[in-house]
């Protein structure tokens, strides 16, 4: 259709790029799960899901961290700067992996709804069409609220990161009690972004749960009539 190939054309490099890793790791989910799309998507958000979880525990122990080296006293101080940059690391990878799952979430979500768009037609009863459809928008909506969650989340999670990738960078060649008054001057800022960053993947995480019992409460997916 001229309407899908029209927004592929204006997708950008990067977006291309990344739509075509979304495509993989989707493929590589489907074969081996070797299920219907519907069960591919709710493995699919559960795993988003927990990756939020892992990464909500994550920045939680990176501020400590921060909080410790604030107010620490004494030696040890390149101790405490190497332990940071090892949980600096830790967030890094992890909000790469909650990208990855969230992209593979859409993938997955948007094949279940082409496959149930186009299963419609083979209703012969309009009643059930009829209640198919519904379910379908439905489906949709409460989907949005989900991705729209999850995506709110993720936009959160890299102003955090640049913010600790800059303290330790500055501990990196201040281990000394200029670097801890500077981490004491930013600790606030930093400990109201994280905790905006939490409060979002905790609602998205709530979104997930309940989009997976929507869809687990479903007995099953629109079939040929």
């Amino acid at each position: 259709m001229p309407q899908p190939k029209a927004r592929a054309a204006r997708r950008p490099p990067f977006a291309r790029s990344l739509f075509a890793k979304c495509r993989r790791a989707y493929d590589k989910a489907r074969v081996s799960l070797g299920g219907p799309k519907r069960e591919l998507v709710v493995y699919r958000v559960e795993h988003a899901r927990d990756g939020l979880e892992d990464a909500k525990v994550q920045f939680q122990t990176t501020l400590e961290q921060f909080s410790a080296i604030a107010h620490f006293q004494g030696g040890g101080l390149e101790d405490k700067y190497r332990q940071l940059r090892r949980d600096l690391e830790q967030s890094q990878a992890i909000a790469i992996a909650v990208r990855d799952r969230i992209c593979s979430v859409e993938e997955a979500a948007q094949a279940l709804f082409d496959e149930w768009e186009s299963e419609l037609e083979h209703y012969s009863s309009r009643n059930l069409r009829s209640s198919s459809r519904q379910k379908l928008k439905s489906t949709r909506q409460h989907y949005q609220r989900l991705i729209k969650a999850m995506h709110r989340a993720e936009a959160r999670i890299q102003p955090v990161l640049t913010a600790f990738k800059d303290q330790v960078l500055f501990l990196k060649h201040n281990l000394n009690a200029q670097a801890i008054a500077s981490l004491q001057r930013d600790m606030v800022a930093v400990g109201v972004d994280i905790a905006t960053l939490i409060t979002a993947m905790e609602r998205s995480i709530f979104e997930a749960n309940a989009f997976v019992n929507s869809l687990s409460d479903q007995k099953a997916l629109p079939s040929r009539s």
